[in-house]
């Protein structure tokens, strides 16, 4: 490993190795096949990139999009690592070139698309120049079971028979056992070593709100976070052109984003955010798996995934630096029923029954009362250590329940059986509050006890504790018209043997208190010296035509502001610079902290 951590520090300028990220390399040197599971801003790439650095000749490298082989080639690029991709938007004259460049073993590591590694004149060519090892990147894409399959991936299963003795090794963020299950057997991997990172990302605060003014809702999350980036997800793509023309015209720099848009526009919105000359993109779920952009501050879901799966991936993308990020989810009842006539309308049999499944149960997390970080992890099949997160809504205090749960429980629970659980939840908090709605007096319902017996409170209150109640099991959802009926659960709430949680109202505002991960990564460090490197990092990103990110990672930036290094060495020791970047941007960088110190110590000496 003594080479390993050599190469990490010339290239990368790391010192030792993150979770399983010394396991996954030493499968790679080892030749043996693996399916390796990092939360994202774990070091997956790493996994694959550094062990190319140290082995004979060049690996090849799977990746679905063109874009994220851009990114990952441009990032090599500047750590001075030898990469290149072939993809079909490169000029003729380009692609000869790389496959020159490979054929002559100059290239360390080759990117290429599922469809070009399967098609036979790329094989060949393998067959004659064999890679040192082929990695798959974003592998869930590979099975059915995943969330986002890509039939092309399937075609890979041929790799094994094609290629005998070479190291085969599937890397993704988000899979459950059944899926990595599936990845190996896709591929036919031989004994893999299956490797299962931790599925929590502790430097990311969740909320959830429930939406009541959601354009105004997101723009309290976008005033927290000026002059920074960020994603909004909208599930429709109406949604994202009407969320996307209100927000600027209130001034804010955002830009569309979504697959009905004209494929130059999309690339070229797509290009703008990750050289930061929009600093907030408005998607629908068709953006992000290219994007490699690790200083992404805040993700707000503006409507409810359609998975847990999804989540996990789409709020992954902030903070993949390892810094504090914001990741708001504001949903809705009509955003689950939006998913749920999408997926009966367009797929059938099992595929429709697992999905109405993942539906249920992102719906559930967004109407629990319990730790965020603990209701992901947990759904991916691990148990968080703290009791604590200290970086979500309900562990840091911003929720508040209703004090005398028991007995609105128990008034909900009532009403529902005495409607003779034949009436949906709308239904229902109409009866609770004593609305005079016509359906409701012709059914002779305005006589029952339960009537009214909520009236101090708005149907969307009342509303939302029924989903509430559906949440933690004491009511469930039957039919196609979604009749309510008491669960076991619940008839153990009407004998008071079980208390439930239910939610006060939300009220809207700032964090109360700021999460652990944001008080650690912004401890010792100087702000207004950061705010100056980070318009430097700025300016020279346009001068190479790389995102800001690639020169240096907002890690990195706040470990400067932090040492404030005026030597070679001591800028060497920031976190995240290598030898080949310290050369390239140390003294550019020096000389700014130095400029910075000196005005402040002379007018610190002025005053």
């Amino acid at each position: 490993m003594p080479d390993l951590i050599a190469t990490l520090k010339e290239y990368w300028g790391y010192e030792s190795f993150l979770p399983l990220q010394q396991q996954a390399m030493e499968s790679v040197l080892a030749h043996q096949d693996s399916v390796v599971v990092l939360p994202t801003g774990g070091g997956k790439s790493l996994c694959f990139q550094a062990p190319a650095m140290t082995l004979e000749g060049c690996a090849v490298v799977v990746s679905p999009l063109i874009s994220l082989m851009k990114d990952q080639v441009d990032s090599l690029s500047e750590c001075g690592v030898t990469a290149a991709r072939i993809d079909s938007s490169m000029a003729l004259d380009e692609r000869r070139d790389t496959y020159t460049a490979f054929r002559s073993g100059e290239l360390k590591l080759l990117y290429v698309s599922p469809e070009r590694l399967v098609s036979e004149s790329f094989i060949e060519t393998l067959q004659a120049y064999p890679p040192a090892f082929i990695a798959i990147d974003e592998a869930h894409c590979i099975s059915m079971w995943g969330h986002d399959f890509r039939p092309e991936y399937r075609e890979l299963g041929n790799l094994k028979k094609r290629f005998p003795g070479i190291g085969i090794h599937a890397y993704t963020a988000t899979a459950t056992p059944e899926v990595r299950e599936d990845i190996a057997r896709q591929l036919h991997l031989e004994e893999p070593e299956i490797l299962v990172g931790s599925f929590d990302r502790p430097n990311l605060r969740y909320k959830v709100e429930r939406a009541k003014e959601r354009e105004q809702q997101v723009v309290e999350i976008l005033d927290r976070h000026r002059e920074e980036s960020g994603i909004i997800y909208c599930i429709r793509r109406d949604d994202v052109d009407q969320m996307h023309a209100r927000l600027s015209a209130r001034g804010y720099s955002t830009l569309p984003y979504h697959a009905g848009m004209e494929d130059q526009e999309r690339k070229d919105h797509q290009e703008a955010f990750i050289q930061e000359e929009a600093l907030t993109i408005v998607a629908t779920v068709a953006f992000g798996m290219g994007i490699d952009k690790s200083n992404v501050r805040y993700v707000i879901h503006a409507g409810m995934p359609k998975s847990l799966e999804h989540y996990q991936q789409e709020s992954g993308r902030a903070g993949r630096d390892g810094l504090e990020a914001e990741c708001t989810l504001i949903y809705s009842g009509g955003d689950y029923q939006v998913w749920r006539y999408l997926v009966e309308n367009n797929m059938e049999g099992e595929a429709c029954e697992r999905s109405l499944q993942k539906l249920s149960a992102m719906w559930n997390y967004c109407n629990s009362i319990i730790c965020r970080h603990r209701a992901l992890v947990n759904y991916f099949g691990q148990e968080l250590e703290q009791e604590n997160c200290q970086a979500c809504d309900v562990c840091l205090g911003e929720v508040d329940c209703v004090d005398d749960a028991l007995v609105v429980g128990q008034k909900v629970l009532s009403c529902v059986l005495r409607l003779q659980e034949r009436f949906g939840a709308d239904y229902t908090a109409n009866v609770l509050i004593g609305s005079e709605e016509q359906r409701l007096l012709q059914n002779g319902h305005d006589t029952l006890s339960t009537y009214g017996i909520l009236s101090e409170h708005t149907k969307t209150i009342v509303r939302n504790w029924i989903e509430q109640l559906v949440a933690q099991g004491c009511l469930v959802k039957t039919t196609q018209y979604n009749v309510l009926q008491v669960t076991t659960k619940g008839r153990k709430l009407l004998r008071k043997e079980y208390t439930p949680q239910l939610l006060k109202p939300v009220k809207h505002g700032p964090p109360r208190l700021r999460s652990r991960a944001a008080k650690e990564s912004w401890e010792g460090v100087d702000e207004g010296l950061f705010g100056v490197l980070r318009d430097l990092r700025r300016k020279q990103a346009r001068q190479r035509r790389v995102p800001a990110y690639v020169v240096f990672s907002d890690a990195a930036l706040r470990d400067m502001a932090r040492k404030a290094p005026t030597t070679p060495e001591a800028f060497l020791d920031v976190h995240g610079v290598g030898k080949v970047k310290q050369r390239k941007f140390g003294q550019i960088f020096m000389d700014a902290i130095q400029a910075y110190t000196m005005a402040n110590d002379s007018g610190q000496g002025a005053q």
